[in-house]
C-alpha cells in the first residue's frame, strides 16, 4: 500500500523569517502556446532551473481547471466547489427525510409534542431543530473535509458516526427536557437519512472519479526526493490514489541530467532539484510538494521548504515511510512543540476478533442457505463434465500453522495433482506460486467456474466450522509455508479468507511479492469496516472478474 500522506504542519509562520531573506512572490504568468514566441505571456525561465527550461510550455487549459482566490492552492478552488455540492446534497436529503417521516407518521394533520414544562412544540419546529443538529454533526465530524473525501473511505464512517452521535444527542435532550417524540417519526427519519446520506456520498464519489478521469478535480503535485523514493511514491499515487493527485513531475534531490523519470512505462519530467523545487512549484502552479523519503538537510530543510512554499500557497506533504501501516493506527500527539507519531500495535486477538467471528458465522450460514440451489446445479455440472468427485479437498495451512482441508468444487481433472510435476517448467507465476493461464488440467466447466470464483463457494463451510474467515490472507499450501522467509510467517497470525485484498487487486495477475505485501498489510491493519469494504469489492469483482484463471 502507498505510504501514508499527511499534511505537514507548518513549522513556523512567514513572520518568523527575516524579510530580507524572503523572495518576493510573483504572480505566475500564462505560458504561451508558441515556444518560439518572445517572452510575452510566458514566465521567464529561472536560470537556476536547468531541467525546467527544456520543458515545452504547457497550455493554460492543462494547468488547472477553474479559478482560485488570490493566495490559495488550486486544490482549494475545486475543493470549495465540491464542498458546496456536498453541503447542498446533505441539506436536501435531511430536509426530505424529515418531511417524509412527518407524512408517514402523521399524514397532513398538525402534530406537536409537549415538554415537561407544558410547552407545545409543533413537529415542523422539532424537524428543523433535528435537521440543523444533523448538519452540525456532519460538519463536526468533518464529513465534508477535502482531505478526507479526496481518497479515503473514512467519509462513510464519519457520516455514520455523526448520525449515531445525533441519535444520542436527541435522546439525551428528550430526557432532560421531558420531550416524548414519536418513536416511529424519529426511526423513519434516522434510517432514511442514513441510507440517503451514504448513497449520495457514493454517487458523488462516482461522479468525482469520472471527473478525475478527465483531468478535473485533482490536486497538482510535484514529488521531491531521491530517484528511488520518488519513483516509489509516484507509482503508488499512480496506482492507488484514485486519481486524486496529478503528478506534474519530479524534483530530484541530487543534480541529474536525466530529462525524465520512468515509472511503469510512463515518463515524468525531472523539473527541478532540491534547491529549485519552490520556484518550479510556483511556475507550474502546483497545489503541493510531496517529499518522498529522507532529504538532505533533514528537518531544517523541511522547515525552510515549508516557509518558502507558503509564499505561493503551496502545501507541503510528507510521506511517513510506514508503508505497511494503515492510517487508523497512526496518531499524532505533539508534546511541547515536538510532533510525536504514535503507531498502535496490531491486534491479533480480543473483542474485535470476536466480532469478526460473529460476522463469519452469520455470513457463512446465510450464504450456505441461500446458495444451496446453486450448489446443486454446480455439482450436477461438475459430475457430468468429467469423471471424478464433485468436491476437491486440499490440505492448506491455517492460523498458527494448523492444517485443515479446504473445500472447492473440482475444476480440474481428477489426476491434476499427479500431473503437476510435468508442468512445473511452464509456471507463469513468480515466487512460490504455480499459475498457468491456459492450464491443460482445467476442465471445460472448471474454466468458467474459476473465472467467476464459483469453485470457491464450498469454502463457506470452512468458514462456518471456524477454519477460515470470510476475509483474510490467501490460504497457503504446506510447501509454500516451508519456504517462507521469517516475516512472511506473519500471514499465519490470523485465519485465511475466502476473499481478501489479493482477490480484489488482481488475483493471478499479482506477483508473489505484491501478494505477500497485501496479505501482511491486511494482517496488521484489518478492521470490520475494512472487511465489509472488501466484501463489497468482491461482489463487484464477481461481475467484472480480473486476473481469474
Amino acid at each position: 500500500m502507498p505510504p501514508a500522506l499527511a499534511l505537514a504542519p507548518r513549522a513556523g509562520s512567514t513572520a518568523s523569517k527575516p524579510p530580507e531573506t524572503r523572495a518576493s512572490p510573483q504572480p505566475p504568468s500564462t505560458p504561451s502556446e508558441n515556444p518560439a514566441s518572445p517572452q510575452v505571456g510566458r514566465p521567464a525561465v529561472d536560470t537556476r532551473l536547468p531541467f525546467l527550461e527544456h520543458q515545452p510550455p504547457a497550455r493554460p487549459s492543462s494547468l488547472y481547471s477553474g479559478k482560485r482566490r488570490h493566495g490559495e492552492p488550486f486544490a482549494l478552488s475545486w475543493g470549495r466547489r465540491y464542498h458546496h455540492i456536498l453541503l447542498t446534497s446533505d441539506t436536501i436529503i435531511i430536509i426530505s427525510v424529515m418531511a417524509l417521516a412527518h407524512l408517514l407518521r402523521f399524514g397532513t394533520e398538525a402534530a406537536s409534542v409537549t415538554t415537561a414544562s407544558r410547552i407545545e412544540l409543533p413537529y415542523p419546529v422539532v424537524s428543523v431543530g433535528i435537521a440543523v443538529a444533523w448538519l452540525a454533526a456532519l460538519a463536526t465530524y468533518r464529513t465534508r473535509d477535502m482531505r478526507v473525501k479526496v481518497i479515503s473511505a473514512d467519509e462513510y464512517k464519519q457520516v455514520i458516526s455523526a448520525t449515531v452521535t445525533l441519535l444520542g444527542a436527541v435522546a439525551l435532550t428528550c430526557v432532560v427536557l421531558g420531550i416524548d417524540i414519536a418513536r416511529g417519526f424519529f426511526a423513519v427519519a434516522l434510517a432514511a437519512g442514513l441510507i440517503g446520506l451514504t448513497t449520495s456520498r457514493w454517487l458523488l464519489r462516482r461522479w468525482l472519479t469520472y471527473q478525475r478521469r478527465h483531468g478535473r478535480y485533482q490536486s497538482r503535485v510535484l514529488v521531491l526526493g531521491r530517484s528511488r523514493d520518488a519513483r516509489y511514491v509516484v507509482k503508488q499515487i499512480q496506482c492507488k490514489a484514485g486519481g486524486a493527485y496529478q503528478v506534474l513531475g519530479v524534483a530530484l534531490i541530487s543534480s541529474s541530467e536525466r530529462p525524465v523519470l520512468r515509472v511503469d512505462g510512463r515518463e515524468y519530467p525531472v523539473l527541478a532539484d532540491g534547491d529549485t523545487v519552490v520556484e518550479a512549484a510556483r511556475l507550474l502552479r502546483a497545489d503541493a510538494v510531496v517529499v518522498a523519503g529522507p532529504v538532505r538537510g533533514g528537518s531544517e530543510y523541511i522547515q525552510e521548504l515549508g516557509w518558502r512554499l507558503e509564499e505561493s500557497a503551496t502545501e507541503l506533504i510528507l510521506t511517513t515511510g510506514l508503508t505497511n501501516v494503515a492510517g487508523p493506527r497512526i496518531h499524532f500527539r505533539p508534546v511541547e512543540g515536538l510532533p510525536l507519531m504514535h503507531v498502535e500495535l496490531p491486534q491479533y486477538s480480543g473483542g474485535r476478533h470476536v466480532l469478526k467471528r460473529a460476522l463469519d458465522l452469520v455470513g457463512s450460514a446465510l450464504a450456505l442457505l441461500l446458495l444451496l440451489p446453486v450448489f446443486v446445479v454446480l455439482a450436477v455440472l461438475v459430475k457430468r463434465d468429467s469423471p471424478g468427485p464433485v468436491l476437491f479437498r486440499q490440505e492448506r495451512v491455517g492460523r498458527g500453522g494448523k492444517k485443515f482441508h479446504m473445500l472447492k468444487f473440482r475444476s480440474m481433472v481428477a489426476t491434476a495433482e499427479d500431473d503437476l510435476a510435468g508442468l512445473l517448467d511452464r509456471n507463469e507465476a513468480s515466487g512460490l506460486l504455480f499459475k498457468m493461464q491456459h492450464d491443460p488440467r482445467v476442465t471445460r466447466v472448471g474454466r468458467w467456474m474459476r473465472r467467476y470464483s464459483l469453485d470457491e463457494l464450498p469454502q463457506f463451510w470452512n468458514v462456518l466450522v471456524g477454519q477460515m474467515s470470510l476475509v483474510g490472507p490467501r490460504p497457503p499450501l504446506q510447501r509454500e509455508v516451508d519456504r517462507y522467509q521469517t516475516r512472511v510467517h506473519r500471514r499465519l497470525y490470523i485465519k485465511p479468507g475466502i476473499t481478501g485484498m489479493w482477490q480484489t487487486n488482481g488475483r493471478s495477475e499479482l506477483n508473489w511479492k505484491d501478494g505477500v505485501r497485501l496479505d501482511l498489510y491486511y494482517v496488521e491493519n484489518w478492521s470490520l469496516a475494512g472487511d465489509l469494504q472488501i466484501l463489497w469489492r468482491t461482489v463487484k469483482v464477481f461481475f467484472r472478474p480480473v486476473g481469474a484463471y
